[in-house]
């Protein structure tokens, strides 16, 4: 089966894909990382750049054999991806970029990440967790899937915290675009308070081999708010 590599966000984890772990683990090998200093990885070293991120599930990937994979990210995730879309081009069979953006500064994003950097040490890695959480939800703090996807956010390591942001502030893949050859899918909730429209217009008008999907009446959790239309749009598009 061709292996289908899942990579979380930021405070995001693998146990956070357990609904498409479920749904797809028949049809592909479904490989979900926990990015270091996230999920069950939070005891390793913290990472500051979108390229080492890249770097080490590349690395991780080829430690358990895998040659040719098919490839998700969501929200810095996402700009992994893009990434190893480029870096490892010839190995990424389709890619799924979803909830996320091509400039890490997160322009229009809820909060600008030097308040989320303030506000993570003024308020500890547990409440910042909760609290970032909430805005993936259109719902926030009262979606149903919000209490799991917040105790694996809580999981991440203060050091994580502060060096996700610094990897997102520090990373533009906006020039780079055109460099991504695999077939892409484009998913954005139309309720997504961190990535807004011109993200995703970006994305999609950018990339060579681009379709988009606009899922109504959800935030920046699709697959968790909606998992029953996200699993369908991400299994017909790899399975075109």
């Amino acid at each position: 089966m061709t292996p289908l590599v899942l990579v979380h966000g930021f405070m995001g984890g693998s146990a956070q894909w357990e609904a498409q772990i479920q749904a797809f683990s028949g049809t592909y090998d479904v490989i979900a990382v926990d990015l270091p200093g996230f999920g069950a990885n939070n005891h390793l070293p913290a990472l500051h750049s979108i390229s080492a991120f890249a770097e080490w599930v590349i690395a991780e990937l080829r430690r358990k054999g895998v040659e040719r994979y098919h490839l998700l990210g969501h929200s810095m995730g996402g700009m992994i991806v893009q990434e190893m879309a480029r870096t490892d081009q010839s190995h990424v069979e389709r890619l799924v970029l979803y909830g996320t953006g091509a400039t890490g500064v997160l322009p229009g994003r809820f909060e600008t990440i030097e308040e989320s950097k303030a506000r993570a040490k003024a308020d500890g890695a547990k409440a910042t967790a909760r609290r970032i959480s909430a805005t993936w939800f259109l719902a926030r703090d009262r979606a149903p899937a919000f209490e799991a996807c917040a105790a694996i956010a809580e999981q991440a390591s203060p050091e994580a915290i502060q060096a996700g942001l610094d990897a997102m502030q520090g990373w533009h893949g906006a020039d780079r675009l055109k460099q991504i050859a695999a077939e892409t899918l484009v998913i954005w909730g139309d309720g997504d308070r961190s990535y807004p429209w011109q993200q995703i217009e970006l994305l999609w008008n950018a990339i060579p081999q681009a379709r988009l999907a606009v899922v109504p009446g959800c935030a920046h959790a699709v697959h968790l708010e909606n998992p029953d239309v996200f699993n369908l749009l991400v299994g017909g598009f790899l399975s075109r």
